[in-house]
């Protein structure tokens, strides 16, 4: 026996009801189930997504560390550079390089390159302050006087406490 009840019959009834095929009808004839289900599928793959891809976003982005800022380091002792040699220390969260000249005066600047933010170390052979990247070369004062750097090295002032090197900004 067939059930003759239709699809327009159910258009007209405010009320939901059932087709023959099985399938729940809203009153505005969309089926109500299968929205339902391919609502819950999409949450589900979103959700899945974001649980897959946030762990590595978080792994890719590194982490936001507030680093107190220290006006003063230990550079280290005073009987361990020798003259006409250079250092790097560590002054924060950047290097710095102590130099103890030719004269036997010690100097200190930031480590860091103004040009491309290398590293930069003293040549005793030129008593110059070098940037291997790009050749980059300062003088015992701090100011560039060969290769691409476009500003000086910060300097920093050194002071002797007992036998300790103290750096200090300047």
């Amino acid at each position: 026996m067939r059930n003759n009840f239709s699809l327009s019959d159910a258009k007209k009834n405010a009320k939901s009801c059932v087709v023959a095929t099985g399938i729940l009808v809203t009153r505005f004839g969309t089926p109500g189930r299968r929205r339902f289900l391919d609502y819950l599928l999409g949450t589900t793959v979103l959700a899945t997504l974001g649980a897959i891809l946030y762990p590595i976003f978080r792994f890719i982005s590194p982490p936001q560390i507030v680093e107190a800022a220290k006006n003063s380091v230990i550079a280290g002792k005073v009987g361990e550079l020798a003259v006409n040699a250079g250092k790097i220390f560590k002054f924060g969260s950047k290097p710095g390089i102590l130099v103890r000249t030719p004269t036997g005066d010690l100097k200190a600047f930031s480590a860091v390159c103004t040009h491309l933010e290398c590293i930069v170390q003293y040549r005793s052979d030129t008593k110059q302050i070098w940037c291997a990247c790009h050749n980059g070369q300062y003088n015992l004062n701090g100011q560039n006087i060969g290769g691409p750097p476009p500003r000086p090295l910060e300097e920093y002032a050194v002071n002797i406490r007992g036998d300790e090197i103290v750096v200090t900004k300047s």
